[in-house]
C-alpha cells in the first residue's frame, strides 16, 4: 500500500458529520491506508450545518475562484479544507453558497428531499475532478461512497474521459444500504445531457430514485464493494450481474485487511 495514492469522494465523513455506515467507513479505510503509508485525499460536501469555527475549517484560496456550469448556470466553487485531529489527514471541503449554505446535509427538517439535490449532485462530482485538476494529483485509485458521490464516476468516464491526469485511475464505489424515499428531481436526466453526456448512458435515470442512481454509479466503476451487510434485493442482482469484481461486505472490525488486498488486486493496479 506504500505510496498507492486514493482519492475518497464521500457525501459524508466522521467528525464532521454524525456516525453512519457511510461516514465512519469514509474516515476509517483512508485512516487505515495512510497508516500503511499510501497517499490519500479525503472530499466531502460542505455543509451548512457543519461547525467551521468548531473543526476549523478555512478556504483554499488559491484552488477557490473557478464556476462550474451547472444546467447552463454559473456556479461558483469554493475549497474549504480541515484537518481531522490527531491524525494527519486533511479533508477537501466542496462549497457553493447556492446548494450548500443551508443548515441541513440532504433533506428540511420535515425530512423532505430538497429539489435541487441532483443539481447538488451534479457540482459536487464536478467540483471535487477540477479541484483534483488544479492539485495536480494523479489517483491510483478514487473510492466513491453515498448517493450524492454517485455521479463521480459517470462523470469521470464521460465528461472528463480525455483528461490526461485520471488516464490510470480505477474507480471504485461501495453500495450502502443508505437510501432515500421518492425521487430526485425529474428533470436530471436533461441537466447530465446538457453537459454532452449521451443521455443513453444515463437511461435509467428518467426515474432518478436512489437504486437508479447507484445502478449508473456501479456501470462506471471499475469494482465494488459492499458497505452494508444488507442491499436492496434489485442492487444485490445488479452487482451480481455486472461482471466486476464486487467485495464482501465486512464489518468494521474486520474490513482492513480484505480491504487492502482489494486495493492492490490486478484490475485496480
Amino acid at each position: 500500500m506504500k505510496d498507492k495514492r486514493i482519492l475518497y469522494v464521500s457525501s459524508e465523513v466522521v467528525p464532521y458529520l454524525p456516525e453512519t455506515e457511510i461516514s465512519s467507513m469514509s474516515f476509517e479505510a483512508p485512516k487505515m491506508v495512510n497508516k500503511q503509508g499510501g497517499q490519500i485525499r479525503i472530499f466531502m460536501p460542505r455543509y451548512g450545518n457543519i461547525n467551521e469555527r468548531r473543526h476549523q475549517l478555512h478556504e483554499v484560496i488559491r484552488l477557490s475562484g473557478i464556476n462550474l456550469v451547472i444546467n447552463d448556470l454559473d456556479m461558483p466553487l469554493i475549497i474549504k479544507v480541515a484537518s481531522i485531529p490527531k491524525e494527519r489527514i486533511q479533508v477537501y471541503f466542496i462549497d457553493n453558497e447556492e446548494y450548500f449554505k443551508r443548515k441541513a446535509t440532504l433533506t428540511d427538517e420535515n425530512g423532505k428531499l430538497f429539489s435541487d439535490n441532483d443539481e447538488r449532485a451534479i457540482f459536487f462530482a464536478k467540483g471535487v475532478i477540477e479541484t483534483v485538476k488544479k492539485l495536480n494529483w494523479s489517483p491510483d485509485i478514487i473510492h466513491v461512497n453515498g448517493w450524492l458521490a454517485s455521479l463521480l464516476p459517470l462523470y469521470l468516464k464521460e465528461f472528463y474521459k480525455n483528461e490526461p491526469l485520471f488516464t490510470e485511475s480505477k474507480i471504485v464505489t461501495s453500495i450502502y444500504n443508505q437510501s432515500f424515499e421518492g425521487t430526485l428531481d425529474k428533470n436530471m436526466i436533461k441537466k447530465i445531457a446538457f453537459d454532452s453526456i449521451d443521455e443513453e448512458r444515463v437511461k435509467t435515470l428518467e426515474k432518478p430514485t436512489y437504486n437508479n442512481l447507484m445502478k449508473v454509479a456501479i456501470d462506471n466503476s471499475d469494482a465494488l464493494i459492499k458497505g452494508s451487510e444488507e442491499l436492496p434485493k434489485e442492487l444485490e442482482d445488479y452487482l451480481e450481474a455486472s461482471n466486476k469484481p464486487v467485495l464482501k461486505y465486512y464489518a468494521p472490525d474486520e474490513f482492513a485487511e480484505p480491504y487492502t488486498e482489494f486495493y492492490n488486486t490486478e484490475v485496480l493496479n
